[in-house]
């Protein structure tokens, strides 16, 4: 253990460091710096090296400071330097023939910040258990996402599939299986799986997807990227360019990237994806959503879900004291008809103006959109496992005990111990969560399927876990909430 652990890649070979009996190899380039000309290209593959690479310290983040600018619930360290493209390993099997299956982890942030740096992110328990992790970064932002008339669209994306090429052609190495890669994210990166997912240049690179709160840009169609760019340059005076962004120093990337996101003066507050995938017509052709609904979307194993109270604090802070007259404005805003916001309401009765709005919120981007792709795969009869995060934290953290966004993570790592988790859950989370929650992580990632005691997704039940103190399988626990946001998949089963 004392002999630092060594892997040779198919680039070079690298230089890790032991804990816990796992061997982290961190910040090994999976593409060369984005910087210069390559700022807005696709990644291009780094060149190879024949000293041993010193891989045991995170390498650069694309985050260049937290989103909000103040402290997150994830610790996301910011790493500065240019080769953000870059990914970390943690394994309990280097330079072995162990063919253990390997989860993939795409961070979160909104598609404009975040990091792979994140201790909660350490693959040290899934080690344990068995399973090779690792934590990729990505191009955020402008950088990653704009739309610019002289690059390729979504370079984010682009950089997934090359940290997933990268994977392929390398992880044997650290005694994974290629063949049995499980890709995996929360929130903006719960998006990225599924928005992998619909994109045909990424299949075969992913045997199983698991989705946590994952959030995609909606409407997602190339006209909705274009009016971004279009805004991009409102708002700054720059063309939408990578010849007019190629030098812009990254600090004020920032600044021009902050006003494209700022809302318009009188707008509801409604959280809005605006920098992040969107339908380009080639390397993503067609919405996420709609390659749910016709099958064009990979058909391999999905787990997928959210909290009980992802962005309900949204509502509970920004609207306090409100009038109803605006839970009335922001309801259609959100998707809903006429008819649809006055059932809403009706489910809701007695809840005040910042609590309707801030569920609504939380069930339009993530549990109702959950469980529209749940339905649309039942209908092709894909395996498909749907789960409810419920357990309520009693840390003050977002006033009355909630399960709030990120909530779950430590439980599915379980690192219930681990670096600021107890400011999101409190003293008392309970182990016997995280050992059920992280015990079917495992099993999905290992057998393709989380255990006899979740049946899959199907419209005769719509089975889903509620993961709580106590877990338990209900059937349609969120029937109430999808009826009125997706009707149609009421009229689908009953044709």
């Amino acid at each position: 253990m004392a002999q630092q652990p060594l892997v040779t890649t198919a680039l070079g070979p690298v230089l890790g460091t032991w804990k816990d009996h796992s061997a982290r190899f961190l910040g090994i380039p999976y593409a060369k710096p984005p910087v210069g000309d390559l700022r807005f290209a696709a990644p291009q593959p780094p060149e190879a090296w024949t000293e041993p690479l010193e891989a045991t310290a995170y390498g650069p983040t694309a985050q260049r400071r937290t989103l909000g600018g103040g402290p997150t619930i994830i610790p996301e360290p910011s790493v500065d330097g240019d080769a953000v493209l870059n990914l970390s390993v943690f394994t309990p099997a280097p330079a072995s023939d162990a063919a253990l299956p390997v989860l993939v982890w795409i961070h979160g942030g909104g598609y404009v910040a975040g990091s792979a740096a994140s201790p909660w992110y350490d693959g040290a328990t899934f080690n344990r258990d068995g399973v090779v992790t690792v934590a990729v970064g990505y191009r955020l932002g402008v950088e990653g996402f704009l739309h610019l008339e002289d690059a390729p669209d979504n370079r984010g994306v682009l950089d997934w599939i090359a940290a997933l090429e990268w994977v392929r052609d390398n992880i044997a190495a650290f005694g994974g299986d290629p063949a049995k890669v499980t890709i995996a994210g929360q929130s903006a990166g719960g998006g990225a799986v599924q928005t992998l997912m619909a994109t045909p240049a990424a299949h075969g690179l992913f045997r199983a997807v698991i989705s946590v709160s994952g959030a995609i840009m909606e409407p997602q169609s190339r006209a909705d990227g274009l009016r971004v760019s279009e805004v991009f340059t409102e708002r700054t005076g720059l063309p939408a360019t990578a010849a007019a962004l190629r030098d812009v120093p990254g600090e004020t990337l920032q600044e021009f990237e902050d006003s494209t996101m700022a809302p318009t003066e009188g707008q509801p507050p409604i959280p809005k994806l605006m920098l992040a995938p969107f339908t380009d017509g080639v390397l993503i052709p067609e919405d996420v959503v709609d390659a749910f609904v016709d099958g064009s979307a990979s058909s391999v194993p999905l787990m997928l879900g959210a909290t009980l109270h992802e962005f309900n604090m949204i509502g509970e802070f920004a609207l306090a004291g409100a009038p109803m007259e605006v839970a009335h404005a922001v309801l259609p805003a959100l998707g809903l008809t006429a008819e649809g916001a006055a059932r809403y309401l009706a489910l809701h009765e007695g809840a005040d103006t910042g609590q309707i709005v801030g569920q609504a919120v939380t069930d339009r981007m993530f549990r109702v959109h959950a469980a529209g792709l749940a339905e649309a795969r039942a209908a092709h009869g894909l395996p498909t496992w749907l789960y409810s995060f419920e357990w309520l934290s009693g840390s003050p953290i977002f006033g009355a005990p909630k399960s709030f966004h990120c909530l779950d993570l430590p439980f599915a790592f379980d690192i219930l111990g681990g670096e600021h988790v107890e400011n999101s859950t409190g003293p008392d989370a309970p182990q016997k969560l995280a050992d059920v929650m992280h015990g079917a992580w495992i099993a999905f990632i290992r057998d393709l399927d989380p255990g006899a005691d979740w049946p899959q997704y199907d419209t005769a039940r719509r089975a889903t876990m509620v993961f709580d103190t106590d877990s338990r399988v209900e059937e349609d626990r969120a029937g109430a909430e999808r009826a009125i946001w997706l009707p149609e998949t009421d009229a689908a089963a009953s044709a």
